[in-house]
């Protein structure tokens, strides 16, 4: 079994990490904007999403780690859009065309209203694959294998990141502002 200690700190380490890209980006604050509601989702999706992901990993490490986030910005954006739309999409709903390969494309077009060749498609295409490949660095500095159990719970870890780092991204573009009260 995998030290949760251990888990924790990397997922910590990561999240600093990915922040400052997005950070330097443009694309947050420094913070993530975050709700309970985004992590009943990801509970109900993280299963489906991970059996996409460990499917594909070998072949395409970064869009196995980046979709999550992707799948984190199309959430978010349902959820502001529409609530009840956002209880009942299941997963499958985020798939593109050609189901999961296209997903990152589907989201940006079809859910974010995004046209893929805008420069804000593009920063945010940018942003998520300099997430995914410092993702793999850090995991490939911490001497991690991804086809072992500490591996399938670093990526677990990694996936989770990368979906609250979309969830903050989609919240941030959509005005979100941290409020005192």
């Amino acid at each position: 079994m995998v030290d949760n200690t251990y888990l924790n700190n990397f997922e910590e380490t990561l999240t600093a990490g990915l922040k400052k890209i997005c950070a330097s980006a443009g694309l947050i604050d420094g913070e993530l904007f975050w709700t309970p509601d985004f992590d009943t989702k990801w509970e109900e999706y993280i299963k489906e999403y991970v059996a996409d992901a460990v499917s594909n990993f070998n072949e395409f490490p970064e869009a196995a780690i980046a979709w999550s986030a992707y799948l984190g910005l199309g959430v978010a954006h349902v959820w502001d859009e529409d609530f009840d739309k956002f209880r009942l999409w299941s997963y499958s709903r985020y798939y593109g065309a050609r189901g999961w390969d296209d997903m990152d494309e589907h989201i940006l077009q079809n859910i974010l209203k995004l046209d893929l060749d805008s420069a804000e498609a593009t920063k945010i295409k940018d942003c998520l694959l300099s997430c995914a490949t410092a993702t793999l660095g850090l995991i490939r500095y911490e001497g991690i294998e991804t086809q072992t159990e500490a591996g399938f719970y670093i990526l677990a870890r990694a996936y989770s990141v990368l979906f609250r780092i979309g969830v903050g991204l989609e919240l941030k573009r959509l005005g979100y502002k941290k409020v005192l009260v």
